[in-house]
């Protein structure tokens, strides 16, 4: 019997060393679809188009290799490198045949509901065409294969190609090998060039040939890219023409080609018994002792050893002293993860501490009663709100962050125009002004939104409308900044005896009430009317000249329609003046009354004349906006009664004590703060029944993840929707403390502050922890820098299941910054938790 089985093993053997390697593989091992509709080998996943956001680097075939997202964009373009606003495919539904063994999606050109319609229109060319991308296994590598349904017109043949970007922060400085050519890939963009017309700029490419081999000595990143057709591989650098681009490899369609009009074979490199190594997540500030502590442990769905958390104090004199070790404890399986807990809550030193788990260590982080005192939600006020200054010339020491920009605010925008980035002016300007004509009252307050440095009426009034909720509920009178409205400039780290936070308000209502009595009317927004200057990544002061355009010239203005029905997007011939943009948003008004009425109160006593003109626009607002939306109207309701103590607004407030009490998911947070004032005890009691209903979904909400707040991202990072979803649980805490506990509002900043998913583990506030963002999408972001208290959009969600935080700063669904509560909502968290923590 034991010579039959040995044998009968050699047998086996022998036949498996005589069979071809591929057939080996494939018989043994290989790419296999998995039950969530992607392809899996190993350490290695391809998805067909789970995410479709390709304007910023998701969608069409992409590849997760050994933990890192490393091409994506798979797909059939219509340029070498495309970039944002440039015409992407219609999707259709991902088929999957599993006894083919095939994930094919059918796409087509033009995407009519992008053509020319929606928040960020795009332009297509006089051109329709179907085809089917399709992936399937191949052993350790997989096929790439793309059938047109009919050959493409003959003058597209040599534009349109078949793309796939490769993620560039892991490359810069890595080799490839084109067939016998070889190279590094290099960490800025290098000539030579070529171009029929300016906006057709391309480097020549980098290699071109049959084979591609990507950082071949990389083990992790090593990529092997085989057009199975011809040798018409090209290896491009995408940044010729846009700053965000990463490399891309393409192969052009063949003319008269349809059935396998593109066939690639892919191999990226699997390392052997590769796992996603442990991830210890922790506050990178630290937490007060009376707080639950709890380390959060992301985890390989393989890795099932029983493993001991320890807390460790680092000592004063060098080392560490043990605290507690424990078992720790297994939440579960979250997207493609395990994870345990490891709860310290019971430790109450002070002290300095770090968390151990395997042969990791997290970084160090306090134990203080005095934790978020310094440090943590100061740089948003004394570095973020004060750059993000418009109409200002803002000084730091040595450092010009920007200088007085925009002084030249702004022309009527044209009428009948679908702007490219959100802005769309109808059949009116709603005004007594004509397109092209300036409207003064504008050059005056705000903040730059974003990285773009526009102005939108719904981000002016949210965030005064928190930094205003700041200012009342924790009394902050800290000053650190000199800003002068007279002069125009702002000192940083230079006092002058006012509270930054008073000033800043002040700088968002300036804005809002001077373009309302300018026009009669709010602002949608004020933006830059072409695309070249709109990009802009330099100092904000030269993206204009300052001066007010002629109104004799003003029809210069209207010229420029005539470069956008070209879709060329390149730099108006007319004047460099900003257009304003007016709208009837009847929820959008209701939002800004709100925020004008809570800040008015706020201003009380420091600027009496702004905060009365502020309270009159709110009010007017309110009784000339007419909605279905209930909610938004309760809200401005209850921020006029705070302010006024009307009756008639407290009247309003019991006359709907229904609709407050069936949206209490959404009015709960607001409207606790009235019951204190209003003399009506069936009104109070609906409202406290309600909320203790509302408990529940709390309480479920907190349990959803491992992280106690929900993380359900769609494409953007979720970060700056928990912060303000923490700010909401404050709002029911305070208003309702004998039924909502601080608990998810504490997780929530606990998420900003480092304890999120994915292996980057750092705080989304800039510069505020041991580790946090550092390179981010803000107004610097071409120099890798960031702007201290800044917050970045967070982790974002590879569909379908793959956490994603990278050190890039073009992504602005990760790392951007943004006005209207996300650095603020932020710095209300922090200050929220200062003050219940210290009430305990």
């Amino acid at each position: 019997m034991k010579i039959t089985t040995t044998l009968l093993a050699l047998t086996v053997l022998s036949f498996c060393y005589c069979m071809p390697s591929s057939i080996a593989q494939t018989v043994n091992e290989g790419f296999k679809i998995n039950e969530q509709e992607y392809l899996e080998y190993k350490s290695v996943n391809v998805m067909l188009a789970h995410d479709f956001y390709p304007e910023s680097h998701q969608g069409g075939v992409g590849i997760i290799q050994n933990g890192l997202r490393t091409a994506t964009n798979g797909d059939l373009r219509l340029e070498p490198t495309p970039g944002q606003w440039q015409p992407v495919p219609k999707v259709g539904e991902r088929m999957v045949d599993r006894d083919a063994k095939e994930i094919s999606i059918q796409m087509s050109y033009p995407d009519e509901t992008k053509d020319e319609k929606g928040f960020n229109p795009l332009f297509y060319p006089d051109l329709e065409f179907s085809y089917d991308v399709k992936i399937k296994p191949d052993g350790d590598a997989f096929l790439i294969i793309v059938d047109l349904e009919t050959p493409l017109p003959d003058e597209w043949i040599g534009k349109v190609g078949f793309n796939i970007e490769l993620f560039p922060g892991i490359l810069f400085g890595k080799s490839y090998y084109m067939d016998d050519q070889q190279g590094i890939f290099p960490r800025q963009l290098n000539g030579p060039g070529s171009m029929a017309q300016t906006e057709d700029y391309q480097a020549m490419p980098l290699a071109t040939g049959k084979r591609l081999t990507v950082a071949p000595e990389t083990e992790e990143q090593r990529l092997v890219i085989e057009n199975l057709q011809d040798d018409s591989l090209e290896l491009l650098d995408g940044r010729a023409r846009h700053n965000n681009g990463w490399f891309v490899v393409r192969s052009l369609v063949p003319a008269g080609a349809t059935n396998n009009a593109i066939q690639w074979r892919v191999t990226p490199h699997a390392v052997e018994g590769w796992q996603h190594e442990p991830v210890i997540q922790v506050s990178q500030v630290g937490y007060h002792p009376g707080q639950k502590k709890m380390a959060v442990i992301e985890r390989d769905a393989n890795d099932a050893r029983k493993l001991e958390a320890t807390l460790l104090k680092v000592k004063a004199t060098g080392g560490f002293e043990e605290v507690k070790k424990a078992q720790s404890s297994h939440w579960g399986k979250f997207l493609r993860y395990h994870y345990d807990q490891f709860d310290f809550s019971d430790v109450e030193a002070e002290g300095l501490y770090v968390v151990q788990f395997d042969d990791k260590r997290s970084n160090p982080f306090q134990i203080s009663e005095t934790v978020f005192d310094r440090h943590v939600w100061q740089p948003t006020l004394e570095y973020f709100l004060p750059v993000q200054m418009c109409h200002m010339r803002v000084n730091d020491r040595y450092k010009v962050w920007h200088g007085l920009c925009h002084m030249d605010d702004a022309l009527m925008s044209p009428t009948d125009i679908n702007h490219f980035d959100g802005y769309l002016q109808g059949p009116s300007t709603l005004t007594d002004f004509a397109p092209g004509d300036h409207v003064p009252g504008l050059n005056i307050g705000a903040w730059h939104d974003a990285g773009d440095f526009d102005i939108r009426v719904e981000s002016q009034a949210s965030e005064v409308q928190i930094l205003s909720y700041a200012f009342l509920e924790f009394d902050i009178d800290y000053d650190n900044t000199t800003i002068s409205q007279e002069n125009n400039s702002v000192e940083m780290h230079t006092p002058d005896g006012i509270p930054d936070l008073l000033q800043q308000i002040e700088h968002g209502l300036l804005s809002i009430t001077g373009a309302y009595e300018s026009m009669g009317r709010l602002y949608r927004g004020i933006i830059s009317p072409g695309l070249r200057q709109y990009v802009h990544l330099g100092d904000a002061a030269t993206m204009s000249d300052n001066v007010i355009f002629d109104k004799n010239n003003a029809g210069a203005i209207l010229d420029t329609l005539d470069r956008f029905s070209t879709h060329k997007y390149i730099e108006p011939g007319g004047p460099d003046d900003r257009w304003v943009f007016t709208e009837e948003n009847p929820k959008r008004e209701l939002g800004v009354a709100a925020g004008l009425a809570v800040a008015a109160k706020a201003l009380e006593g420091y600027n009496d004349e702004l905060a009365g003109k502020s309270l009159r626009i709110a009010e007017a607002l309110f009784s000339e906006t007419e909605t279905d939306d209930m909610v938004v109207r309760l809200a401005a309701a209850t921020e006029l009664f705070l302010a006024t103590e009307k009756e008639e607004y407290a009247n309003f407030l019991i006359e709907h004590t229904d609709d407050i009490s069936g949206n209490i998911q959404k009015t709960g947070w607001f409207i606790g703060r009235t019951l204190p004032l209003i003399d009506d005890a069936s009104f109070r009691e609906s409202i406290r029944n309600a909320v203790a209903e509302y408990k529940d979904e709390i309480d479920k909400e907190e349990q959803k993840t491992p992280y106690g707040v929900p993380y359900e991202p769609d494409i953007w990072g979720a970060g700056w929707g928990i912060q303000r979803f923490g700010v909401e649980q404050y709002f029911l805490h305070t208003g309702f403390p004998e039924i909502i506990q601080p608990s998810i509002m504490l997780n929530a900043m606990n998420f900003v502050l480092g304890v999120h998913p994915g292996t980057n583990t750092r705080s989304f506030a800039s510069g505020v922890g041991a580790s946090s963002l550092t390179v981010a999408y803000g107004v610097n972001r071409d120099e890798w820098s960031y702007i201290p208290g800044g917050v970045g959009s967070g982790t974002a969600l590879i569909r379908p299941d793959f956490p994603e935080l990278l050190t890039w700063p073009y992504l602005w669904q990760q790392t951007e910054y943004v006005m209207g509560g996300g650095a603020s909502n932020f710095m209300f968290l922090v200050l929220g938790a200062q003050k219940v923590l210290k009430e305990q």
